[in-house]
């Protein structure tokens, strides 16, 4: 009976914190705009692309953009894939009852507009809507992509950082003693590792890649919620449900996960846009010096850095800045509006 009253009763504290986040119109109406953008992005390659959807050619249907086909296939001459954006592959796809259908935007983030009439970087024009970089690639595919790329590792780096922050804390929290006297200083030495040295060390040792990113970021990001975890548990430990459960012989790790970890996640809730919006600049800060993502990686902060560079082309810091501003408003109203509905002391 008691584990099921607890059971409800943390559902009924779910279920009240819902209602009052809903509430909150704008950080409700942000989590759905930053969804459905997020949702739409995960589908990039049905958004933005140079290969067509579908190809109807002699009566048989092909589906470029998940399967590479050659370009003898549509009576080309090379075996090679074929090159959607050649005129003279379009003059076959468009030959007789053939018909292409393309994306709405035409352009992934690694096509180069070989045909245009201005110099690179482009104004916006009719073929590229938002202009091209200084390398003729189309910026609003590198936008959409971008976005994608910074959500997913922002998404990616917050988990790791939660995972570990939440167990470094706990076990702090609940042991103490030396256990939490040892782990503090042991943090502390950690934690006055020049990050950014490192990173510029392993920049140029290993080759730059995501993954590297991710492991280097998430060994120096925990630290901070680990505090938040560990002073949850400390309070946590000393009530009267944890001394009852040691009376019955529950076993620590049942006490940690089951009991105090549930009553202790109220700050990771609560920190976890402001993680996610932390992870997209700390992203977007290394790919504008040059140590984040390989550069042929599609990067809002490469296309800062690119603005920079080519202070005339205005559209590339103008509508990169948007969509960086943007995504992190979203964020911060986000977790403004959690942070208020987890607020039990509003009622």
């Amino acid at each position: 009976m008691t584990v099921a009253n607890n059971s409800n009763a943390h559902m009924t504290s779910g279920r009240r914190a819902w209602v009052r986040f809903k509430s909150i119109r704008r950080g409700y109406l942000s989590l759905w705009i930053f969804a459905v953008v997020f949702t739409l992005s995960l589908f990039a390659e049905f958004i933005s692309n140079d290969k067509p959807l579908v190809v109807y050619y002699n009566q048989s249907y092909y589906f470029p953009v998940l399967k590479s086909y050659t370009e003898r296939t549509f009576g080309g001459d090379f075996d090679t894939e074929a090159d959607y954006k050649d005129p003279y592959v379009r003059k076959l796809l468009s030959k007789g009852d053939n018909w292409a259908l393309f994306p709405l935007n035409p352009h992934s983030f690694n096509t180069f507009n070989y045909y245009t009439k201005s110099p690179n970087p482009a104004a916006p024009s009719s073929d590229n809507v938002l202009g091209t970089d200084d390398r003729g690639r189309d910026v609003m595919a590198r936008l959409i992509y971008g976005f994608r790329i910074s959500v997913l590792f922002a998404f990616a780096l917050t988990v790791g950082g939660i995972v570990l922050g939440v167990v470094a804390g706990a076990v702090q929290g609940f042991f103490g003693g030396r256990i939490d006297l040892v782990s503090q200083r042991l943090i502390e030495i950690w934690g006055s590792m020049p990050e950014l040295y490192l990173l510029i060390i392993f920049a140029s040792i290993f080759q730059p890649s995501i993954l590297l990113l991710l492991v280097l970021l998430s060994a120096f990001g925990w630290m901070g919620l680990a505090d938040y975890v560990r002073a949850e548990f400390l309070r946590g430990r000393n009530m009267d449900y944890v001394h009852a459960a040691r009376a019955l012989g529950v076993s620590n790790r049942a006490i940690m996960f089951r009991h105090l970890m549930p009553n202790s996640m109220t700050p990771v809730i609560t920190f976890l846009p402001f993680r996610i919006s932390g992870a997209i600049l700390a992203l977007t800060s290394l790919d504008f010096l040059g140590l984040g993502v390989p550069p042929s990686t599609p990067s809002l902060g490469e296309m800062l850095r690119q603005g920079k560079e080519n202070i005339e082309a205005w559209w590339l810091p103008l509508t990169t800045f948007a969509v960086l501003v943007g995504t992190l408003t979203l964020l911060n109203f986000i977790g403004e509006a959690m942070r208020e509905a987890l607020d039990t002391r509003k009622g």
